[in-house]
């Protein structure tokens, strides 16, 4: 088990996202383990506004230790408005092989599905079965953009290998609960050659698959067919989805004319 760098304190933890997809959301850590470098918008957006100097403080989590009072305080007041709370957009619930910071996210979890709002969970760790025996109208998802180790290890270090979380998911799946799958951000021929058939056919189980290009990368950039290759890979995910009966849904500006 891998201990947290502290603890912090917070004003707030429920807030409205202005993701496409998203309504309410909550980050109750600071940092993020996996350490992702293809690159992580979450860290560049942290270190933009200085509450983080550097990757190497990135990577120390820190936990808000206030996160269940927090939520006590706000949930009676927002949960009318609120359809949905997403963990996280800015760090991650499930950090692999930190077990404080997954009991905080299971406890917070079940005191929001307590109140009657539903959660939707995305990671690049492993979700524990545990969640099988709350809300039926949860929604459980991870990221999943290579089956390659050594890409994994590569672009996302800290970040569960990808067998784990594709079996973590699937129980949660056999265990009827909703589960969806996170296909972003998806690398071009440039940084690894793979067929995406091959991802979508260890999915083929989820319930909803959501697909997206790389974005603020100069690998992507310098690849003069970026924008015929997005437009191809959607076009297969789209038609996979609708053969095998999977909602999807592709992110915005991934296709383009």
């Amino acid at each position: 088990m891998k201990k947290v760098k502290g603890y912090i304190k917070r004003k707030s933890m429920l807030y409205v996202t202005g993701v496409e997809y998203g309504d309410y959301t909550m980050n109750h850590v600071l940092g993020c383990s996996h350490g992702c470098k293809y690159p992580c918008y979450a860290y560049m957006l942290k270190k933009r506004f200085g509450q983080v100097k550097s990757y190497d403080e990135w990577i120390e989590p820190y936990l808000v230790s206030n996160t269940l009072e927090l939520l006590d305080k706000e949930i009676p007041r927002l949960k009318k408005k609120i359809k949905s709370v997403q963990l996280c957009f800015t760090t991650d619930p499930f950090m692999y092989g930190y077990d404080e910071i997954c009991d905080m996210s299971i406890k917070s979890i079940k005191k929001l599905n307590k109140a009657g709002i539903k959660c939707t969970v995305l990671t690049k760790g492993l979700i524990p079965i545990d969640l099988k025996d709350f809300s039926k109208e949860n929604e459980y998802g991870i990221t999943l953009i290579s089956l390659d180790e050594k890409y994994r290890e590569k672009y996302e270090p800290g970040a569960a290998p990808y067998k784990e979380r594709i079996q973590a998911l699937k129980k949660l799946h056999n265990a009827d609960c909703k589960t969806w799958v996170s296909v972003e951000p998806y690398p071009t021929p440039n940084i690894i050659e793979q067929d995406i058939r091959d991802i979508l056919d260890e999915i083929s189980f989820t319930d909803k698959i959501i697909f997206g290009r790389t974005n603020y990368s100069k690998e992507i950039s310098s690849y003069k067919e970026h924008k015929k290759f997005y437009n191809e890979q959607a076009q297969i995910v789209i038609d996979y989805c609708k053969e095998k009966e999977i909602e999807y849904y592709i992110k915005e500006k991934t296709i383009t004319k």
